[in-house]
């Protein structure tokens, strides 16, 4: 049994195949197609396909108009490269707490992190769960924030019937290995505006827009870049991998959900855990399954002993050097991060798998 999983389909090896006989592998129409079936299928609004879901991040905050001197507002309980993209743009993340039983961002402690310098808030929804959008969208309205949801771990969950994705003004997802829909590695960017649309899909490309840009007499594309563009694009071979994932999707996240139910039925009796919370209102995408336990070392060794690879998954980043290392005053994530455990869950478990971790965490520690 392994912890993490990569789901690759034969479609998607086959369409693999198929684009690299065709000799075409840059952005092109494997693209295109990836970004219209992930509105239609998934409900996602003017998704634009990039490289990685860091550089969905970065070229949100960059559209946003964040810049150095400004502040960006982020959770703690994610991983690094949410407050690497903030750095990128010069800007300072500032870490607001955590909700003890989420993990997600605090609307309340992001109010009170909320200064002059202040231009957006990247709330992360941990694990596949949905922030409080509507309060932290209200709270962004009455102070003209750009909000910049970091749904790396939640492609195909839901707030209150929409689709993450299709609700704030920025949403980046991550299509990265080991995430339940993959492209090798890369990204997408969801804009709820078509101007910030217009904007991603020329920006990803060194400010050159290829649909207005036709060759010349010379042979060289016409234009007149007039911002700072990037190589942020997706290719033609990463989109027909991802096309043939998609295939797979609804089955694969059907299944990470049936596994996520076994657990909390199985585990909401067992002394020690405390399961984090679930609402009626809202879906997970169910991409890890994170808990809190008492004596977490005794737990991780006692389930590692029993076959079952426990882990914590990400902790808090907000004492790296690269932020300042210092220690902040965030005392639910004080708590969260010395309890918080993560046991496998992925498309590639196979029942007896989930009978073994089930049995493992119910022998105790």
């Amino acid at each position: 049994m392994t912890f993490n999983h990569t789901t690759v389909t034969e479609q998607a090896i086959a369409n693999a195949v198929a684009t690299l006989r065709s000799g075409f592998l840059s952005e092109g129409a494997q693209v295109k197609r990836f970004e219209q079936e992930l509105s239609t299928r998934l409900g996602l609004v003017r998704p634009v396909a990039l490289n990685s879901g860091t550089t969905a991040l970065h070229l949100a905050l960059v559209i946003a108009g964040v810049k150095a001197g400004d502040e960006v507002i982020i959770p703690p309980q994610t991983f690094i490269a949410t407050g690497m993209a903030v750095l990128m743009t010069g800007a300072t993340p500032v870490f607001a707490d955590i909700q003890l039983h989420t993990g997600n961002l605090d609307p309340q402690s992001f109010a009170a992190k909320i200064t002059p310098r202040t231009r957006a808030v990247i709330p992360v929804h941990w694990a596949g769960y949905p922030c409080d959008l509507d309060e932290i969208n209200r709270i962004a309205t009455e102070h003209n924030l750009a909000v910049i949801e970091d749904a790396a771990h939640a492609l195909g969950a839901r707030y209150r019937g929409q689709p993450i994705g299709a609700i704030s003004r920025f949403t980046a997802f991550s299509f990265q290995a080991i995430k339940h829909l993959t492209t090798g590695d890369g990204g997408a960017l969801c804009c709820l505006r078509p101007e910030d649309e217009r904007r991603a899909r020329i920006r990803r490309w060194f400010c050159i827009d290829r649909d207005n840009s036709p060759p010349s007499f010379l042979g060289e594309r016409q234009y007149d870049a007039d911002e700072v563009g990037f190589k942020y694009h997706m290719n033609d071979l990463a989109a027909a991998v991802g096309l043939g994932n998609l295939e797979a999707f609804p089955r694969v996240l059907a299944r990470l959900r049936e596994i996520h139910t076994r657990y909390r039925n199985a585990f909401a009796s067992v002394p020690g855990v405390t399961l984090l919370e679930q609402r009626d209102d809202r879906e997970s995408a169910c991409w890890l399954f994170t808990m809190l336990v008492e004596r977490r070392d005794d737990f991780l060794r006692a389930t590692r002993s029993r076959g079952v690879p426990t882990t914590v998954f990400h902790q808090r980043i907000d004492r790296n050097s690269v932020f300042g290392g210092v220690r902040r005053d965030l005392p639910n994530m004080d708590e969260f991060n010395q309890r918080q455990v993560c046991v496998p869950l992925h498309a590639g478990l196979t029942d007896e798998d989930v009978e073994t971790v089930l049995a493992a965490v119910r022998a105790g520690w």
